[in-house]
């Protein structure tokens, strides 16, 4: 019956999409470009075809845009770019919000943006957006990634103002787009219109909300003839100066590098940085981890986030990895504890890196990604002797990801992922294979997904080989919803190299069903209600560990006011596998009820806040928690803004992992862990190109046991022991950033940070804030200064100024 059923999937899957009513726009070709100043007054304008219309993508769901808030477009294009002219009529022009904000960032403002999808796939598209307060945001739209702010382009644009509305200008060079030539071109396009003060959204082109994605919505842009794709070449040679300080010791460095782009074929483009420089990288969020897994931090370098949406296919790669801590590290501490550790690295220096990406008209996408990071030492002293040692914790290594995937149907695709890290010498190496599909059918209404995968490790002159799989069915159509999913890894899969797992060794199975609505109802503009059921296993052996339900609600009325709640249980014993850090060795917990509720206010005003608390507790015991968070925001005006965000979060009676003795007893203590996180940022916004930012963190932490001390036993649950040690942790992490941005021209900036840091480690968890606080600041400070010039290159342009000197 399941062959039948897959059989008869696959065949909808293949089946040609239903049409869908595609609005068209005709464009003209011009001789002479208009000026970008935002007044729409050149002569080009005049005769342009107007793209009109508009209706509302949300709230609601296909009604007319009001005539006093009409919005006409007109697009131009010559040799070198497209040009679009947006008429956005508003009957209030003075109250309409046009916050001043950094680029990729919408602040609180009107916007209108452009969509285009020169392959017209139904799939991927460049979207060009800007703000009333006249700031350009840039991104991808794949089924892979969704939305992905991180791709950036140079392009221009100017926005003003009059007693109408108010009117964008753009200029879109052809070296921002990636399209083949052709005589006669078709591009898909759709456009979009924000109205911030009554958080209404109007589009082109119909977009169903209900089916599919919304790139199968775009229109048709027609006209476009004999179009010859530039060179698209574009250097960006930067020079830094950095002064790093701490308790006394100071060192500083010149580097200078350079990031490069090249447009292999009309669809792909190569991106390389050259002795790059990551200085500028925001700071992490580190708390204090009494838990079995790392910690995992989002990545902060632009050119491992920029254009990586084909790199992530099937969850293989993990950027963080390349120049993360070095493998050897920890082995250092365990094997030299009786020599003094002078220096042990928790970077590794990266080299350069290259990645290719891009996607072919029939829709066949490659990704490919190479990173070579150097050698890491560590130094140590023979307290003894005094002589120092070198000691190697991470050799020279290459990582390398490598991806093809062929879309097809406007709504599917298949692919092969590669992972792969070659560490020289004796250190280990890893590869890990992956193939990954996502069919639907020709009505977008079910969707099935599939992902296998195999890993490879190499160490100690053996190969491990692991395995590892994730399916899932879902209706994907309609208020109503469901899924179905089982994931299974085996217990030696590991893909930890170049990804990111927490754990090995599960079968689950997992379901949801859900309800939303899609249209605006008598109290409410978004309502959403879910369901959600997992049952979890071992696969060696073959036990359950446990399993978990779930009930979440999400609205947002009609005065833009949202909340959420969350309720979540487990029933019966849990077997917990991964806190007694043994092999094989589990423990048997009750399980837990939690919910968790929040409130956001309308951030539309001046003065706008999110509350949130959560509660936990086990059963049948005496262990509880509950956390606080509460975040205000405060835009004195469209330059000026602060925000404020402070969380609470305590735990009581907690039983956790406390260390395991030489005779293998593993020991287990209860503690009482509180955690305070006060966070402040601030930024003034001199223009759409300027700006100076503060960001302040400081987390405290700390974990107080009690006196008595428990061992576990085989069965998995916990009997006194006489262990005596004093575990008691206060942890400090504390972090400032001030940093000035200022882009004298489009794609060329100066950037100049300072950044303090503190990061403090006792036992004295019986301090109150204050005296906690009064300690911290007679800690040694860590100083960083960190000033940065980017200046960017076209290669047209080059072209252009010589031929223009040789003339």
């Amino acid at each position: 019956m399941r062959t039948i059923f897959l059989f008869y999937f696959l065949i909808s899957v293949l089946s040609v999409q239903a049409q869908i009513e595609r609005k068209e726009l005709l464009t003209n070709r011009v001789t002479e470009a208009p000026v970008i100043d935002g007044k729409l007054d050149e002569k080009e304008w005049q005769n342009a075809e107007i793209a009109k219309d508009f209706v509302m993508f949300e709230p609601g769901d296909g009604d007319k845009e009001p005539e006093n808030q009409k919005t006409e477009v007109k697009i131009i294009y010559d040799n070198s770019a497209i040009y679009v002219g947006a008429y956005l009529y508003d009957s209030n022009p003075d109250k309409i919000l046009k916050q001043l904000s950094e680029r990729d960032n919408f602040g609180t403002a009107d916007f209108f943006a452009i969509g285009i999808s020169p392959n017209n796939d139904g799939q991927n598209m460049y979207a060009f957006f800007v703000t009333s307060g006249a700031t350009q945001l840039d991104a991808q739209f794949s089924p892979a990634n969704g939305e992905d702010f991180s791709w950036n382009e140079v392009w221009f644009s100017e926005v003003s103002f009059d007693e109408k509305g108010w009117y964008v200008e753009m200029k879109i060079p052809y070296s921002a787009l990636r399209f083949a030539s052709g005589e006669d071109m078709t591009w898909g396009l759709n456009l979009h219109r924000r109205i911030e003060s009554s958080r209404q959204h109007y589009v082109w082109n119909y977009i169903d909300k209900s089916t599919g994605r919304f790139t199968q919505y775009d229109g048709i842009l027609k006209g476009l003839k004999n179009i010859d794709p530039p060179t698209r070449l574009s250097f960006s040679p930067f020079g830094s100066f950095i002064l790093n300080s701490y308790d006394g010791n100071t060192d500083t460095s010149l580097n200078f590098g350079m990031d490069l782009k090249y447009g292999i074929t009309d669809n792909f483009t190569l991106f390389a940085t050259l002795v790059p420089d990551f200085s500028q990288a925001g700071f992490d969020n580190v708390v204090l981890n009494l838990g079995p897994f790392e910690q995992v931090f989002s990545e902060q370098r632009q050119f491992f986030i920029e254009g990586a949406d084909l790199l992530n296919k099937g969850n293989l790669f993990f950027s963080r990895r390349i120049g993360n801590s070095p493998v050897g590290r920890g082995d250092v501490e365990d094997a030299y504890d009786e020599y003094e550790i002078v220096d042990n690295p928790d970077e590794v220096k990266v080299l350069n890196a290259v990645k290719v990406t891009g996607r072919s008209q029939k829709g066949l996408g490659i990704g490919v990604l190479n990173a070579v990071t150097e050698n890491t030492y560590a130094t140590v002293v023979d307290t003894i002797t005094g002589e120092s040692s070198r000691i190697k914790t991470e050799p020279l290594a290459n990582y390398n990801v490598f991806v093809v995937d062929q879309e097809f149907n406007k709504n599917s695709s298949i692919g092969i992922v590669n992972t792969n890290v070659l560490r020289e010498g004796d250190f280990r190496d890893a590869n890990v294979t992956s193939l990954v599909m996502s069919l639907a059918n020709r009505a977008n209404s079910y969707r099935f997904s599939l992902d296998g995968s195999t890993s490879t490790i190499r160490e100690n002159d053996m190969n491990t080989t692991g395995f590892s799989s994730r399916m899932d069915f879902e209706k994907t159509k309609g208020s109503i919803r469901y899924s179905i999913r089982h994931r299974f890894a085996d217990d030696k899969y590991d893909k930890n190299d170049l990804g990111f797992q927490r754990n090995n060794n599960y079968n689950d199975i997992m379901g949801n069903v859900s309800y939303q609505i899609f249209k605006p109802t008598e109290h409410f503009n978004n309502f959403r209600v879910s369901f959600f059921a997992g049952h979890f296993r071992r696969f060696d052996p073959s036990v359950s560990t446990g399993n978990y339900m779930e009930i979440d609600a999400f609205a947002t009325n009609l005065k833009q006011y949202s909340y959420g709640l969350e309720i979540g249980t487990n029933l019966g014993e849990r077997v917990d596998f991964f806190e007694p850090r043994t092999e094989g060795r589990f423990w048997k917990r009750n399980g837990m009820f939690s919910t968790e509720g929040f409130f956001s206010s309308d951030f539309r005003k001046r003065l706008a806040a999110e509350i949130g608390l959560e509660y936990r507790k086990r059963y049948g015991t005496k262990e509880q928690s509950f956390e606080f968070g509460l975040s205000p925001r405060f835009r004195m005006n469209d330059r000026l803004e602060f925000g404020y965000g402070f969380i609470l979060d305590q735990s009581f009676n907690q039983p956790g992992y406390v260390d395991t003795l030489e005779d293998e007893t593993i020991i287990f203590g209860v503690r009482q862990n509180n955690q305070i996180e006060n966070s402040f940022s601030g930024k003034y916004n001199f223009n759409d190109k300027s700006s100076i930012s503060i960001s302040f963190r400081h987390y405290w932490s700390t974990v107080a046991y009690e006196d008595q001390y428990y061992q576990l036993e085989e069965d998995g649950y916990l009997s006194p022991h006489p262990y005596e040690e004093n575990n008691d942790v206060n942890f400090n992490n504390w972090n400032l950033d001030l940093r000035y941005v200022w882009q004298f021209t489009r794609g060329s900036e100066l950037v100049a940070l300072y950044r303090n840091t503190i990061e403090n480690q006792n036992d004295r968890s019986y301090l109150s804030f204050g005296e906690n606080l009064s300690e911290l600041l007679e800690q040694p400070y860590g100083h960083l200064l960190s000033i940065k010039l980017i200046y960017f290159l076209d290669y047209n342009n080059i072209k252009s100024w010589l031929s223009k000197e040789n003339s």
